[in-house]
């Protein structure tokens, strides 16, 4: 049901959407500025990707150094994940046909104004509209973090909150997607 409303510009399909869970990792997350809210606007968004039927693609940036990625996102995504080498997953041939298909793509993940800000980009050149959940992704530095936002909403992608996507996705209320997503913002 779809209340007669359909997507509108710039906002995700949910049928054309895969969430993309950038390199949260075991020794990237100790370092990160208010990685507490980040991550908790990360599980939001896998779980209302799931009732929504939305896939989820999760990459490691070289695990080995990194670490893996934290159990509280494991739990939520038992993998396999996408190792990678390059910062921007579309630098990564199984990232790119993990995404195949699928027009739009949400990031949330590590760290903004590195692999984050580097997938957007290379998104957008490969054509996909790109959606970044502003309160899901962080940095060291809220500095960094700031100026990869700025970066990505003049880029062209749609930089929104968790919650704005989520109910984006879900167009309209009356269903019991609608009321699981509910639960998940309260």
């Amino acid at each position: 049901m779809d209340g007669g409303c359909g997507p509108v510009p710039y906002t995700p399909d949910r049928h054309q959407t895969v969430l993309a869970v950038v390199d949260v990792q075991a020794r990237l997350v100790p370092a990160m500025h208010d990685f507490g809210a980040a991550l908790a606007n990360q599980r939001r968004l896998i779980q209302g990707g799931g009732i929504l039927g939305i896939p989820v693609v999760v990459t490691e940036q070289y695990p080995k150094g990194l670490g893996p990625t934290i159990p509280s996102i494991a739990s939520l995504v038992p993998g396999p994940y996408v190792e990678k080498l390059a910062f921007g997953c579309f630098g990564c041939e199984p990232f790119r046909q993990a995404v195949d298909g699928r027009r739009d793509l949400i990031l949330c993940g590590l760290e903004a104004h590195v692999c984050v800000l580097q997938t957007a980009l290379g998104g957008l050149a490969a054509g996909h509209r790109v959606f970044v959940a502003a309160d899901a992704v962080t940095s060291r530095t809220p500095g960094n973090r700031d100026l990869a936002l700025a970066q990505l909403a003049r880029a062209g992608a749609v930089v929104a909150s968790t919650e704005t996507l989520l109910f984006q996705l879900l167009v309209a209320a009356g269903s019991d997607e609608f009321r699981a997503v509910s639960k998940l913002v309260r």
